[in-house]
């Protein structure tokens, strides 16, 4: 399916979600690379198959190959990392964050994309995945970087339609 076969999908109930994504999609906050970046991660953070593989499709058209890796990279070590994170914190006393996490995160240093847009990716994605700890870490990061709370809100608010359209079209496509 292509990505206007797919925008023509989306159900009429769904409208608001269309109009946000196309319109998010051109936000001056964030760069076509931190962008796409975001969509490449969102939709690998929100786990709906189809439309991954459509929006993966249509990121290739702008995202460079860093950026792409980059993305994936987020979304793969964030979907390891909230898990476990949003584990450790679960209790009320140190029991668990106290023990080394001991899980390889490599990726972090070597993903080839640009620094500051990975963290922007990471904190979309552990947005997605509702973890607590690696939103206020990354964002903390993003924010020494000299990333404006605006382009913060610009990518979580792609991430959060992402989301939805995965949600719609987990139903749709059942």
């Amino acid at each position: 399916m292509t990505y206007e076969a797919f925008l023509d999908s989306i159900p009429e109930y769904a409208k608001d979600l269309k109009l946000n994504l196309t319109s998010l999609l051109k936000q001056a906050e964030l760069t076509e690379q931190q962008t796409w970046g975001t969509v490449i991660a969102s939709v690998m953070g929100a786990r709906q198959t189809k439309m991954t593989t459509i929006l993966l499709a249509e990121a290739a058209k702008f995202a460079s190959p860093e950026t792409q890796n980059a993305a994936k990279t987020a979304a793969a070590i964030m979907g390891m990392n909230n898990v476990y994170y949003r584990f450790t914190h679960m209790f009320p006393d140190d029991t668990y964050s106290s023990i080394p996490a001991r899980l390889r995160m490599n990726g972090i240093r070597t993903h080839g994309g640009d620094p500051l847009d990975f963290e922007l990716y990471c904190t979309v994605v552990s947005a997605i995945n509702n973890c607590t700890m690696c939103v206020t870490s990354h964002e903390r990061v993003l924010r020494e970087k000299g990333c404006s709370k605006e382009s913060i809100a610009a990518a979580v608010r792609l991430g959060a339609v992402l989301h939805a359209l995965a949600l719609v079209f987990d139903t749709e496509w059942a």
